[in-house]
């Protein structure tokens, strides 16, 4: 049968989860559809396009050569396997922070140009970067980015499966007027905000905010842009919200701005008025980046502000991915049978 040969690495976490759900009903050739996850999750059975799929631990007596390989399973698994999947002929998109700084860091719709580099793993950016470079590309290229601030309030399933669970039972728990020691979290998250996502640098900064700025310079290549963040994480199962900061080269005009988004792809939801912005809680489950709250920022004459918001699981992760496979069939880099 022809078609490509597919891997999920990481496919029964909550973003590995998602990345098969899409890679299913996306438009491409898929001859036969690998599972891999974690030993304690082999067995499991999922479904592709109407065919049983069990899932497998992977190792070396179940590794094979495939073609296309999107991999969800944190850094250390990505670093052993992304480059064995890579070396046996496989275009790998992987969504750990292991290959953002020395492979191809790719948001399809602000930097393509990255698609076209000579290279066998592409990167998925971090959740929180991919939905701000989103909302920032097409003001940069109107008014030339000149800074970033940023505050994120960002999901519990940024963290995974465990950490969903995790509030799920702490608050009810809590409204039981009972706590319980944190496993995922360093602090209870019920009722709670954590800004603390990551570890900590020298510097005070956790890893999660130094993210945002090597990946958002990256991206929009601006190796010298400053970017500011505060990563915070907040008890919403699912969605992540961002407060941006923008300062540009001229003089930006929000209604111009709403404009722009729009025209981009972006949902602009922005009526104070009828308190009309954007919600994790609607953003849920959709693959739309959402943009309101656009507005001039009153101490800086070259700013404006913006609230972002998009599904964390979604383009902040397995969709992005998904594109990135699609943009390379469309430029024939998918070869069928390259792993054989």
């Amino acid at each position: 049968m022809s078609g490509l040969r597919v891997a999920v690495v990481g496919a029964t976490g909550a973003v590995g989860r998602e990345m098969w759900r899409l890679l299913e009903a996306s438009p491409l050739p898929v001859s036969s559809a690998v599972a891999y996850a974690s030993p304690r999750s082999a067995g499991t059975e999922l479904s592709f396009r109407g065919a049983p799929v069990a899932v497998r631990a992977l190792d070396e007596t179940s590794f094979q050569p495939v073609d296309l390989v999107l991999a969800s399973a944190g850094a250390g698994p990505s670093r052993e396997w992304s480059p064995r999947f890579a070396g046996a002929g496989a275009v790998v998109i992987d969504n750990s922070s292991a290959f953002r700084s020395t492979h191809p860091l790719v948001v399809p719709e602000v930097n393509p140009g990255a698609l076209d580099a000579d290279a066998a793993i592409f990167a998925n950016p971090n959740c929180s970067t991919i939905q701000m470079v989103v909302a920032l590309a097409p003001l940069h290229r109107e008014w030339g980015l000149a800074a970033v601030r940023a505050a994120t309030y960002q999901s519990v399933s940024g963290a995974g499966a465990r950490a969903l669970d995790e509030l799920v039972r702490s608050t009810r728990r809590a409204l039981d007027g009972d706590d319980e020691e944190p496993a995922v979290f360093p602090h209870p998250i019920a009722f709670n905000v954590i800004p603390h996502i990551g570890t900590f640098a020298d510097s005070g900064e956790t890893t999660e905010e130094i993210k945002m700025r090597q990946e958002t310079r990256k991206i929009l290549d601006l190796p010298g842009l400053p970017v500011s963040a505060v990563c915070v994480r907040v008890p919403v199962l699912r969605g992540h919200s961002e407060a941006v900061w923008a300062s540009f080269e001229r003089a930006p005009d929000p209604a111009r701005a709403r404009v722009l988004l729009a025209e981009a792809g972006i949902r602009v939801e922005d009526d104070p008025a009828r308190a009309r912005y954007p919600l994790p809680r609607e953003a849920a489950g959709l693959e739309d980046v959402f943009v309101g709250r656009v507005r001039r920022d009153p101490s800086d004459p070259v700013g404006l502000v913006l609230w972002v918001v998009a599904d964390n699981l979604l383009k902040g992760a397995a969709t992005n991915a998904v594109q990135i496979a699609l943009a390379l069939a469309a430029r024939g880099r998918l070869a069928q049978g390259a792993g054989a």
